[in-house]
């Protein structure tokens, strides 16, 4: 007796995986296939699973089979995923195994709601997700579709049913679901488009589609001779870092904010350690183009974010596109754009009535209309004041610290002034966010870092404990982890130092 075919599909929330499920249905009943799909959808946002079941009898099975309505461990055929984190989550569960499932997925990932909470970089380590994908599986079809989508003009749930036909696990010829997508009557001709693309990648007749990184121009005013100057007096090494960071900057602020940059890596390059300076560079570049409500202006009415969306949300030229964006600036976001004096007295004034970190001015702009992208625009256009800004001073002050801590620690161990250098990665975003960490670093700074430079613990356990502490900032942004283990090197020193008597 012939047993059915049995397919899951573990997708994203607006992915059109229902639509997916649907046209494979339809293919299958066109044929005159046995049939039978349920649909599960999943929690919003990511933290539950939105799966697919459907059950396909082949040509000669039983008119009367009894179809199940659930996956089982260990009897899945075929196994899609829209993202390469959901085919993670049903190898997880047990559902895709190495001696029956062909599994196809996109290699592209949409984070989950922990890896964006994470202080530092909460992204799951896709090298893992990819062992696991070729260990668990029996065949595997893998290649970027949102990508492949985009190229096509297409969406990305047309692929993957492209896809599903280049397998050839599914007893269904080509114009079946060729003919599902035109029965369905919507986006056919990019659908269709969509659909030849994935099942031209399944089959090899075309080379994998791989996005590649987009650098800003060079050619931005008065960047080329920092590029240039950079290129006599850095090791070839660390090139792509600091030109990557010249550019961010100059973008960021201007050609002289960028000069700086290079300056205060001038004195990180004569320690003489080229990986200590490629650290250096990366992290400063990241402290010195901090958020404030002049970035997100920017980055808001930047010229290619209308073209993206556009992109990304699949709307024609002639379709009207509406953005709302929506703004909640507290008593500190205020603050960081005003003068160093006025911040301190709304700072005072927001803890005097007990309104710090309570009050927030809700606002909602539609930045497609005139009037809302003016407005943003002027915001971004403040960048000639961002230097007379409280956040502004407040922050080179921290830079210039954390670098004289780094020069500081070089002699006395390279393993601790990299250890120093990382632990710039427990400040970031701003808000509520940057306040957490920049108050857990001030707290590794005072209580790790300054001991460590006095000599009282060695640089070996040092470098060891900044890196603990990190760690543990990083993996609680509340603080109670950081907490425990600063207890635990500060009762190790003293142990220390007791020895050393």
């Amino acid at each position: 007796m012939p047993k059915p075919i049995t397919l899951l599909i573990g997708a994203l929330g607006g992915d059109g995986s229902g639509v997916l499920c649907d046209w494979i249905v339809s293919a299958a009943q066109s044929r005159g296939l046995g049939v039978q799909a349920t649909q599960i959808p999943g929690v919003a946002q990511r933290t539950g699973a939105t799966t697919y079941y459907v059950e396909v009898m082949p040509a000669g099975g039983a008119p009367s089979s009894v179809l199940a309505l659930n996956p089982a461990m260990g009897e899945v055929d075929v196994a899609l995923a829209t993202e390469l984190l959901e085919a993670g989550r049903m190898i997880f569960n047990g559902f895709v195994t190495p001696d029956r499932t062909t599994l196809i997925a996109s290699t592209h990932r949409v984070l989950a709601i922990g890896e964006r909470m994470a202080m530092g970089d909460g992204s799951f380590d896709v090298g893992r997700l990819l062992r696991a994908v070729k260990e668990r599986s029996r065949e595997q079809i893998l290649f970027d579709m949102d990508q492949a989508a985009e190229e096509s003009g297409g969406v990305l749930n047309a692929v993957l049913l492209g896809a599903l036909a280049g397998s050839g696990r599914l007893p269904i010829p080509d114009g079946a679901f060729e003919a599902a997508i035109r029965h369905a009557g919507k986006s056919v001709d990019t659908n269709l488009a969509a659909f030849a693309f994935g099942r031209g990648h399944a089959r090899g007749e075309l080379e994998q589609a791989v996005r590649e990184h987009r650098k800003r121009q060079t050619a931005v005013q008065g960047a080329e001779n920092l590029i240039e100057r950079s290129r006599e007096s850095y090791p070839v090494a660390s090139l792509d870092v600091v030109e990557e960071g010249i550019r961010r900057l100059m973008a960021y602020q201007d050609r002289r904010y960028a000069a700086l940059y290079l300056d205060r890596l001038d004195t990180i390059h004569a320690l003489g350690s080229a990986d200590l300076l490629r650290d250096v560079a990366r992290h400063l570049a990241v402290r010195m183009s901090f958020e404030d409500v002049i970035r997100v202006a920017q980055a808001k009415t930047s010229a290619d974010r209308l073209a993206r969306v556009r992109a990304e949300v699949r709307a024609m030229d002639h379709e009207p596109l509406e953005i709302t964006e929506h703004f909640k600036p507290g008593i500190e976001e205020i603050a960081a754009i005003l003068p160093p004096a006025l911040a301190r007295r709304l700072i005072a004034w927001g803890q005097r009535t007990g309104r710090l970190g309570k009050t927030y001015v809700s606002m909602h702009m539609r930045t497609t209309t005139i009037l809302g992208f003016a407005r943003l625009r002027l915001v971004a256009g403040l960048r000639w004041w961002r230097p007379r800004t409280s956040r502004y001073v407040e922050e080179q002050a921290e830079i210039e610290r954390w670098l004289w801590q780094i020069r500081a620690a070089a002699p006395l161990g390279l393993d601790l002034a990299r250890e120093i250098a990382e632990s710039a990665r427990l400040i970031k975003g701003y808000g509520d966010t940057h306040r957490r960490g920049l108050d857990n670093y001030r707290r590794v700074a005072d209580e790790v870092i300054a001991p460590a430079l006095a000599g009282r613990m060695t640089p070996r356990a040092a470098a060891d404990a900044v890196a603990n502490a990190r760690v543990a900032a990083l993996a609680d942004p509340e603080g109670e982890s950081l907490a425990k283990t600063l207890a635990a090197i500060a009762a190790a020193t003293l142990r220390m130092r007791q020895a050393a008597e």
